[in-house]
């Protein structure tokens, strides 16, 4: 036997003996069986063989020393927020002298940076889409005291994450209504000093009091001005009718329609809590999905009935999403959906006069931030012109829609992805400083 065949068997025994089950060399072991095999065309045969024995042995003594499955902890945050970072840490106690590499294995729709990193991976995890998402459980390559041999291990398990629509944004319009930043007298809870919808107490007439706020009775019985004191009603019903059919599938930019108006029912929700309303919810496409009654602190319920709604490629049942909202006590009721020219939006046209007759409704769209773009951006090209004639006819069919809706007596609001919230906030504050609920 020549002794170049002798060092290609002793590589190809060595690997065969490290390859089977989770174990594998590692680099180091290839490069010193490569080296074998290199020496054996100048050393003697037998001193080649003993150098492939002892190689050997000394990758399955390596591969013994590390055999153990370390003992680990991942720390991730079960609920998270779209689009907001969150901390993710992997610590691994390992065999003694033995090294591991930590790998936390992606799904598409939550990132994972760094993914990699030795002994103890400290990365940062971002969710890009609603929903419901199980990470794989964290890979580990631990490698024995020598570096000839490495096991591959699982640790952790999986684990599951609920990914929630922006809560932080909705927690600062709270805050902003709690302080009395946000511009609307509606956001007091014992309401403004003016007119409102619920009498308080009589007190001394100020030069500012409209005169409607006169107690005349007051004013002859203690003989001079006293004014009535009103604050905003508590106890009102908020319904959010979020459309889920298929118009509500077209992106905007690293969102849809939907993840949009998710937002904004968490946003009104958390407001509703904060005010003392209830809020309830109802989400649907050509059937009801989702139906949640009005419930005093009801925010955190609505947010969990809608966190994980995904459109359908179905169009919207408008007539049976109204009728569930049903005819009980007057409620602001908010309509999420899409507003296109008349012929499309024929169904809502129709059904929103039925609603708008019993209750306080606002139809709520999302502006698409490219056609304002097209319309506004001087064209330097042919295509540049018949974009901006195509966004300007969409454009116009939206004002329509939603001149045609305004004179149903249902109030129309439309934002950018990142204002809607607040604009949808501000129609519901200002339908209870109007005493329109």
């Amino acid at each position: 036997m020549s002794s170049e065949l002798l060092g290609v068997l002793g590589v190809a025994v060595v690997l065969a003996a490290l390859a089977v089950g989770p174990v594998g060399p590692t680099p180091r072991t290839a490069l010193a069986v490569g080296a074998l095999a290199v020496s054996a065309i100048l050393l003697p045969v037998g001193l080649v063989a003993l150098g492939g024995v002892g190689l050997a042995t000394a990758a399955v003594v390596d591969a013994l020393a590390a055999r153990r499955t370390p003992a680990s902890r991942r720390e991730l945050p079960r609920l998270l927020a779209r689009g907001v970072p969150a901390p993710l840490l992997v610590t691994v106690a390992g065999p003694p002298g033995a090294s591991v590499r930590i790998r936390q294995p992606r799904v598409p729709d939550v990132s994972v940076e760094p993914a990699e990193a030795d002994t103890r991976l400290e990365a940062r995890t971002v969710a890009r889409r609603r929903g419901r998402h199980v990470l794989p459980p964290v890979a580990l390559r631990v490698t024995g005291p020598l570096g000839l041999a490495a096991w591959r291990r699982e640790a952790a398990g999986p684990a599951e994450v609920l990914v929630y629509p922006d809560l932080p944004a909705a927690r600062r319009l709270v805050a902003s209504v709690r302080t009395n930043r946000f511009g609307d007298p509606g956001n007091l809870r014992r309401g403004p000093l003016g007119l409102g919808t619920e009498f308080e107490s009589i007190r001394e007439y100020s030069p500012d009091d409209d005169v409607r706020q006169v107690n005349w009775r007051a004013t002859a019985r203690i003989g001079h001005p006293m004014s009535n004191q009103w604050r905003v009603e508590q106890d009102r019903d908020v319904v959010a009718v979020v459309d889920c059919g298929r118009l509500m599938a077209a992106p905007l930019g690293d969102r849809t329609r939907l993840d949009t108006a998710v937002d904004v029912v968490a946003a009104v929700a958390l407001v509703a809590d904060e005010v003392g309303d209830r809020c309830g919810v109802v989400a649907f496409d050509d059937g009801v999905r989702r139906r949640l009654p009005p419930r005093r602190r009801g925010g955190e319920a609505v947010v969990q009935a809608v966190f994980d709604l995904e459109p359908r490629r179905v169009d919207a049942d408008y007539e049976l999403a109204f009728r569930t909202v049903g005819r009980g006590k007057r409620a602001f009721v908010l309509v999420l959906t899409d507003l296109l020219e008349e012929a499309a939006a024929g169904p809502l046209l129709d059904a929103v006069p039925v609603l708008a007759r019993r209750h306080a409704v606002t139809v709520a769209s999302v502006a698409d931030p490219d056609l304002e773009r097209a319309v506004r951006t001087p064209p330097s090209t042919t295509d540049d012109v018949y974009t901006a004639v195509a966004a300007l006819d969409v454009l116009e069919s939206r004002r329509r829609v939603a001149a045609h809706l305004r004179r149903t007596g249902a109030e129309v609001v439309e934002a950018g992805p990142d204002r809607l919230a607040a604009a949808c906030v501000d129609a519901y504050l200002r339908a209870k400083t109007r005493a329109q609920l």
